[in-house]
């Protein structure tokens, strides 16, 4: 859960949003290389008096050719390592899908013979205290921690996108497309989401929350839901 203070991302509940972290922070850091040098070659040009070496050298361009190129690979390589971890779907112990409708969303759990609900935005006048404004719901997604789970997203109306940062997962609801992405949640918790793609009046009252559960409480949570 994101605080008022915060810069960076949120705590990573999932092994793709630590991936996608550390490539953040590698990425920074290449950056942050690049302005340096920049900043160095710039003031040491303003300095010191020009001379034919630096004006017309051809190993000096060569680096400046090459470099770059290797630049871009170190970014490249671990950018396409995270984009197809992110694709992959391997045998998941659970399959969810979410429904996103004007302005709720619908969930189906297609490995239960009837276990189905909607999930709407709990008002701020009949909320809990200590409860988070626009953000909690009336019926949270339970799923069990340290298991792969797929997702199938799509919408009945509008387009919808079913988000949560801390997971590490987006992705967009299109009426009569299925999108499925997977997702692994690292530890319990509560983790927080809301619709993002702009689908009307009341697009910010539409939030997601996923509940992470040992399996023995989510196999108790299942039998309660679906008897």
């Amino acid at each position: 859960m994101a605080n008022h203070s915060q810069f960076g991302f949120q705590d990573a509940s999932s092994p793709i949003m630590e991936e996608l972290v550390e490539f953040h922070d590698h990425a920074l850091m290449v950056a942050l290389a690049i302005c340096s040098l920049v900043l160095y070659l710039l003031a040491l040009m303003l300095m010191e008096k020009l001379s034919s070496n630096t004006v017309d050298a051809q190993e000096v361009e060569l680096v400046w050719t090459i470099l770059p190129a290797i630049v871009l690979i170190l970014l490249a390589l671990p950018s396409l390592q995270i984009l197809y971890m992110m694709d992959e779907i391997d045998e998941p112990d659970l399959t969810l899908k979410a429904i996103g409708h004007q302005w709720y969303w619908s969930y189906e759990y297609t490995d239960f013979k009837d276990l189905s609900f909607d999930s709407y935005m709990i008002p701020t006048t009949e909320l809990p205290l200590g409860h988070f404004r626009l953000l909690e719901v009336d019926h949270r997604v339970v799923v069990p921690m340290e298991s792969p789970i797929r997702i199938i997203v799509t919408a009945s109306d509008v387009l919808h996108s079913w988000a949560i940062p801390t997971l590490g997962v987006k992705t967009d609801a299109i009426p009569g497309r299925l999108n499925q992405t997977s997702f692994i949640t690292t530890r319990p918790g509560i983790f927080y989401g809301q619709c993002s793609e702009i689908c009307g009046a009341n697009h910010s009252y539409m939030p997601i929350v996923v509940e992470s559960t040992p399996l023995a409480n989510f196999e108790s949570w299942s039998s309660l839901l679906s008897s």
